[in-house]
């Protein structure tokens, strides 16, 4: 049957929901990494820094919670950032086994920088929709972590 069609037309990939949150997501992190780039952090490190910004003091584990990674990955993130100035470890003084996080001066600057840069992305990014529908895509799949979450607690 070379060169011949089936007679029963194929069933567009563009269909499948699998399909499209899988090539959409590749396309949105090959974004995120180019508009990251010239501040020397990936998605992974934004990630950590914006949940030590958002709370304080979180060990290493704390953050490592919030982020649904293991320890062994918190304790690399941790460690580049750390060696790029952006955050620095200290012990809790209420519980010395612990290792506190923090941002440091350089690592704030750095992500006030990167978040500006990472909405701008995900402002061309969702460009082909318009406002509403960009809204509406936002809130869905927000719904979906959150059941997701919900699930597995």
């Amino acid at each position: 049957m070379t060169g011949e069609r089936s007679s029963v037309p194929p069933v567009p990939l563009e269909s499948r929901l699998g399909y499209l949150f899988k090539h959409a997501q590749q396309r949105l992190a090959r974004a995120s990494a180019e508009a990251l780039a010239p501040f020397g952090i990936d998605g992974h490190e934004l990630a950590v820094l914006a949940v030590l910004a958002a709370e304080y003091p979180l060990s290493q584990v704390e953050v490592a919670g919030r982020l649904g990674v293991d320890r062994t990955t918190m304790v690399a993130l941790v460690d580049g950032l750390e060696d790029q100035g952006l955050v620095e470890r200290r012990r809790s003084p209420l519980d010395r086994r612990k290792n506190i996080v923090e941002l440091t001066p350089v690592g704030r600057d750095c992500l006030d920088r990167a978040e500006r840069a990472r909405r701008a992305m995900e402002r061309r990014f969702l460009a082909p929709l318009d406002e509403e529908a960009a809204a509406t895509l936002v809130r869905a799949l927000q719904i979906l972590v959150v059941e997701e979450r919900r699930i597995a607690e």
